[in-house]
């Protein structure tokens, strides 16, 4: 993996996987701001080596923080999103739809579902659980969801004790990557 890539989340906390503007692994790939899917660019096959390998690191979390897009969190941050995730909040599950809240109970229950659609998208922009995408031996993806209590335990990570602290840090982290603070879900989703 490219030393400088790892640097970076380490030095910002947070990186997303493509941006126009914002720091990104695509662009740091690449040397260039993408205007379109990094899928299409000439050194594709770089790219996505390089995000797998990022996405598989021991010290990288992937999820759907900054502006509902694939944000890599580092390490240092883990307790910090972990606190925020189990917290609970209105934002996390007012206006939720039926389909999400059946989703998040079979998930809660089983310990594990493969899902996919509009409703695994809003339990994972709503930090409600852990998805990670998983290639199979066949080359297909799959998209597993998983309790945030499953991930911690696997990962042995605590949250921190205060909420208020967590997304403190994680704002902090969103302004160290230069991005506004309304791109963090409990701005973005608040609904009156």
């Amino acid at each position: 993996m490219d030393s400088r890539i790892l640097a970076a989340l380490e030095d910002l906390g947070l990186l997303l996987e493509q941006d126009k503007t914002l720091p990104n692994v695509v662009s740091l790939v690449t040397g260039e701001s993408l205007k379109t899917t990094w899928w299409s660019h000439p050194q594709a096959h770089l790219i996505f080596h390089t995000l797998t390998e990022l996405a598989d690191h021991p010290d990288v979390l992937t999820t759907k923080l900054m502006a509902g897009k694939v944000t890599f969190v580092h390490r240092d941050l883990w307790s910090a999103l972990l606190a925020v995730a189990l917290s609970r909040e209105p934002w996390q599950l007012r206006s939720l739809s039926p389909a999400a809240r059946r989703l998040l109970a079979e998930t809660e229950n089983l310990g594990s579902v493969d899902a996919s659609g509009p409703a695994a998208k809003e339990l994972a922009t709503r930090l409600l659980v852990h998805s990670q995408e998983v290639h199979g031996d066949t080359g297909a993806h799959r998209l597993v969801l998983e309790p945030w209590s499953v991930w911690a335990t696997r990962t042995h990570c605590t949250p921190l004790s205060s909420v208020d602290t967590a997304r403190q840090l994680l704002t902090e982290a969103a302004q160290r990557l230069g991005a506004p603070a309304r791109g963090l879900p409990w701005h973005r989703l608040v609904t009156h």
